[in-house]
């Protein structure tokens, strides 16, 4: 029986690529974007999440299997913590209950490697906090010092987003309800986004030094919307909370082997 799907940023990119090959499978699909979308809503504001969501509820008849959070941004501006982070997660927490009343209900998000670059704590409390108002004008003040400074928003937003995967994951509401939560934090991926920025070796040559990826090089978007289709398929029971790096082996690159360290007696 055909599943029915949410999938938000469907007119372009990862998003885009999830959607056409969730279809190819027979699965229902319900693409949300700014434009060339069944929804088209502008999620960086609160009314336009809150009318995406009604709207797919309508469609859907108030059940959905699955929701695969793919929009976003990575300008320099503060509009890339709305997009990001309050377009993903109140989104998500909106249709919850539509998700709760399926009998397999499943959620992923996109996050990025970037979500373990240099960042602002202030701006990432800002959005765990649910403030957005408090967000944007910390985003503001970041991007008025300039692209390289205002950069700090994309990062920033992706880590308070894989965050917010991680706790709300485990609670009542998402797994309790036997809803599995999860993010994929993609490499640098062959997209519209970031087009430009490799069409030059300068430009590969700087991504390459950020995101360094030994195995394959640089992913075409079918390797991360086949990981997210997984993600939130039937086969998926347990898998809940985890921000898997589907990056040709830059974490591993990046971090080595000290993630347990937590967890060690000083």
């Amino acid at each position: 029986m055909a599943r029915t799907y949410a999938v938000t940023g469907s007119a372009s990119g990862i998003g885009a690529t999830t959607a056409r090959i969730l279809t190819e499978r027979g699965e229902r699909v319900i693409g949300i974007d700014l434009k060339n979308a069944d929804v088209e809503a502008d999620l960086s504001t609160a009314e336009g999440r809150a009318d995406a969501a009604a709207r797919v509820i309508e469609l859907t008849g108030g059940t959905i299997d699955g929701v695969i959070a793919c929009a976003g941004i990575s300008a320099p501006i503060p509009k890339t913590i709305s997009v990001n982070y309050f377009g993903v997660t109140e989104l998500l927490t909106a249709l919850l209950p539509a998700l709760a009343k399926s009998e397999a209900p499943r959620a992923a998000v996109v996050s990025s490697m970037a979500s373990l670059q240099s960042n602002s704590s202030e701006l990432v409390e800002a959005a765990l906090d649910g403030d957005e108002q408090k967000a944007l004008s910390i985003a503001a003040d970041l991007a008025e010092q300039g692209p390289q400074v205002g950069y700090l928003v994309y990062p920033s937003s992706k880590r308070a987003l894989s965050r917010w995967v991680r706790r709300q994951s485990v609670t009542p509401e998402w797994a309790g309800a036997g809803i599995p939560l999860n993010a994929v934090a993609p490499g640098t991926v062959i997209t519209p986004m970031t087009a430009d920025l490799l069409r030059t070796p300068e430009g590969a040559a700087m991504v390459d030094k950020n995101v360094p990826m030994p195995l394959n090089s640089h992913q075409p978007p079918e390797s991360i919307a086949n990981l997210l289709i997984w993600l939130t398929g039937m086969e998926n029971t347990h898998l809940a909370g985890q921000v898997i790096y589907d990056d040709g082996g830059a974490d591993a690159s990046l971090r080595g082997d000290d993630i347990w360290s937590w967890n060690d007696k000083a």
